[in-house]
């Protein structure tokens, strides 16, 4: 998997789904119900207890089902721990230039996570194929179209505060793709069984990016 094909991936199903703190023992059953809702990029965040596990194991019961990647990628370390488990692309909240290294060393494609047009800017000089802005929940819409104008070949993905409610003015500001945590993967439901409210949920999200 090339850089430039996940990249195609993100463009064309415009979502991440953010698995944060997800216990060992729902994970499986929780990526196979996002799948059936038409998700096609996952990624298990480092922080989350079992993570490198829980990679690899997706990456050979989910293959060529979805895209698995590891999120809260905070230095070299972890992005190695990643690799090493089968991560198909890393995802930060930081900017880290030797992390981008690595991944581009590697074919893997890394989104930091940025906010200033400098982040975002250096992130691009050092490699990125896409960003992450961070955190958009705070920095809200008008932030992201506003810095849309002088860097518009930048790929960007919004993360933070993106619910069914704005999903569009998400891409009309300016984004290319979002990640999407407890919007989407609610874990009481999973932790309750409630998968076909997991996967009729990610339908949802899924429908409506399909004409954004």
């Amino acid at each position: 998997m090339t850089t430039g094909t996940m990249l195609d991936q993100l463009l064309e199903h415009k979502i991440v789904a953010i698995l944060r703190g997800i216990e060992d023992r729902h994970a499986d059953a929780a990526g196979q119900a996002l799948i059936d809702g038409g998700i096609r990029l996952m990624e298990i965040t480092m922080n989350t207890p079992g993570a490198s596990v829980m990679i690899e194991r997706w990456r050979m019961k989910f293959d060529g089902k979805a895209f698995i990647g590891a999120g809260t990628v905070l230095d070299l370390e972890m992005a190695k721990v990643a690799v090493d488990a089968g991560a198909q692309y890393l995802i930060t909240p930081n900017l880290d230039e030797a992390v981008v290294a690595y991944g581009r060393e590697r074919g893997l494609s890394v989104w930091p996570g940025v906010m200033t047009p400098t982040e975002i800017v250096k992130a691009w000089k050092a490699g990125a194929d896409a960003v992450k802005i961070f955190p958009m929940g705070t920095l809200g819409t008008k932030y992201l179209s506003e810095i849309r104008g002088p860097l518009d070949q930048i790929p960007m993905m919004a993360t933070g505060g993106a619910d069914l409610s704005n999903l569009a003015e998400y891409f009309r500001a300016g984004a290319n793709a979002v990640g999407l945590g407890s919007k989407l993967v609610n874990l009481e439901w999973i932790r309750e069984g409630k998968y076909d409210q997991v996967t009729e949920r990610a339908r949802q999200f899924v429908d409506a990016v399909q004409d954004l």
